[in-house]
């Protein structure tokens, strides 16, 4: 199972059937941050854990693994295409429709003021590396913490733990990509 992307191939099943992690987590008694961590790539599921996961979309196991990325033939997107991913204070709008079998994550995130990403910092594997269009973002790294605003930026390790928030009276725009996908 080493060479196949499972938390890619299990995100993209699970969004396609509309499922949230915590909705699969409860149907499945599996814990959510269990399903986190396969979805990012973290964590390897012994094959009985992937089918006690999967029976809870359902989907069988040789059906998941002979499921092939659709490789987007799409260029160019309009806003109204880009897809909302985030939820609360926090927009994340994703370019293309669909991020199984992409190497690629791009966004344009947007925080409310206040808005923030939790107080349990971020961590998964990857890199990711964003600028800011306007407001105030503060971007804390390992223990590192900065505020950064328009045309600043940021590029880092996702293993790194880190954390965004945004900070002032108004919100902030944010341009970003990582890899691989961790939405």
């Amino acid at each position: 199972m080493s060479s196949i992307d499972i938390g890619s191939r299990l995100r993209n099943v699970r969004t396609a059937h509309n499922l949230s992690q915590r909705e699969l987590a409860r149907k499945t008694r599996v814990p959510n941050s269990t399903i986190s961590l396969i979805e990012s790539n973290n964590s390897n599921p012994s094959v009985g854990a992937l089918k006690r996961i999967l029976d809870g979309i359902p989907i069988g196991l040789a059906e998941f693994f002979a499921l092939e990325p659709d490789r987007p033939k799409k260029a160019f997107y309009s806003a109204e295409e880009l897809i909302e991913i985030g939820k609360g204070g926090i927009s994340y709008l994703q370019v293309g429709e669909r991020i199984f079998g992409r190497s690629l994550q791009m966004l344009k995130e947007t925080y409310q003021p206040g808005a923030d990403t939790g107080k349990v910092p971020l961590v998964h594997e990857g890199e990711e590396s964003g600028i800011i269009v306007s407001g105030r973002l503060e971007v804390t790294v390992d223990e590192d913490r900065r505020i950064l605003g328009r045309g600043d930026a940021y590029y880092f390790e996702s293993k790194r733990p880190h954390r965004f928030r945004c900070v002032g009276p108004v919100p902030c725009e944010v341009i970003s990509a990582c890899t691989p996908p961790t939405f």
